[in-house]
């Protein structure tokens, strides 16, 4: 009996050793099933306030902003640019156009003076081109030399008719080319007026939809766009994500690359909030393969997205979040 109660305990020892193995390795393989990786959030819809280009108006300066962070409404006025610029250039253009119309006043009178002048010459020509065929028609009873004489002279009155003629017809297409020419100057600026004074209404910013007002990075301060400064177009301003449904941008490892795919479900947790596990989807992987950080060009990630499935007031943009990416079944 001394002898089984050691071999007893002996085999209970080896049974807990074997139970403690395996349930150290059921622990493991959870683990190596998940992928974590760290993410953003941002709003799947996000609009972006670009400065347009304005005709020969390059860049703006800002003379009103609403708060960084501020709620907004759709219709709103976010941004309001200085309208001093289009304002010189409307006054520059409607003096330059009072000019020119008074130009094109001045060139109708002379022509009409013109075409005056021409059609009096062409009655004086016509006038002495009659007398000049009457009087050849009466020389034909006279002598050779008269009657040489006198249609030389209606031949010279039917060429001064003809010269008279042909300049009438000649002034009218110069007319018509000055006149058109002048009318281009005139319709010109007319347009550039039009378009000036449609440039000062889009110079209020206003949003297109609500949410929260977020100011751009001004490259060139190194700040966040404030008043007073210059903005040049095709620069975007500032921003308003729709909060309704949010994504994550995050990455993964090359060497977890072909264990996760389109659709594959994900927990996403805020760092601010750990121990909530709000459900999404893989919505996109990246086709590229690139550095994370090129100080460690070794280090290569593909960069995804991740979908969240749930609405929640908590969920704003910029926050950090942790993804735990579950690999199908499948892989």
């Amino acid at each position: 009996m001394r002898h089984i109660i050691p071999y007893l305990l002996l085999a209970t020892l080896l049974t807990a050793c074997q139970g403690g193995i395996h349930g150290g390795d059921r622990t493991p393989e959870v683990a190596e099933r998940t992928i974590v990786e760290t993410g953003e959030l941002s709003a799947v819809t996000t609009k972006a306030f670009v400065l347009p280009r304005f005709g020969r108006f390059g860049s703006f300066r800002i003379i009103g902003i609403a708060e960084h962070g501020k709620v907004i409404h759709e219709g709103d006025s976010v941004i309001q640019l200085d309208p001093t610029d289009v304002t010189k250039y409307i006054i520059d253009r409607e003096t330059a156009l009072e000019s020119q119309l008074a130009s094109l006043e001045k060139m109708l009178v002379n022509q009409d003076n013109r075409d005056s002048q021409a059609e009096s010459t062409i009655k004086s020509e016509l006038a002495t081109y009659e007398l000049r065929r009457l009087s050849y028609e009466a020389a034909q009873f006279e002598s050779e030399r008269t009657k040489k004489i006198k249609e030389l002279e209606f031949q010279q009155a039917t060429i001064q008719l003809n010269l008279a003629k042909r300049r009438l017809e000649l002034n009218d297409i110069i007319n018509e080319n000055d006149l058109k020419i002048q009318q281009i100057r005139v319709s010109q600026i007319q347009k550039d007026i039009r378009n000036a004074y449609d440039i000062i209404p889009q110079l209020t910013v206003r949003s297109t939809m609500s949410g929260i007002f977020q100011i751009a990075w001004n490259r060139r301060t190194r700040q966040l766009y404030q008043i007073g400064d210059e903005v040049g177009h095709a620069n975007t301003m500032a921003y308003v994500p729709n909060l309704t449904w949010m994504k994550v941008k995050t990455q993964i490892n090359e060497n977890d690359f072909l264990r996760i795919h389109e659709g594959d479900k994900v927990l996403v947790r805020l760092d601010a909030l750990p121990e909530v596990a709000f459900e999404g989807e893989i919505s996109d992987i990246g086709l590229f393969c690139h550095p994370k950080d090129w100080s460690n060009p070794r280090y290569k990630i593909f960069d995804v997205e991740v979908r969240l499935l749930v609405i929640d007031e908590r969920l704003k943009p910029g926050m950090t979040v942790s993804c735990e990416f579950i690999p199908s079944e499948n892989e």
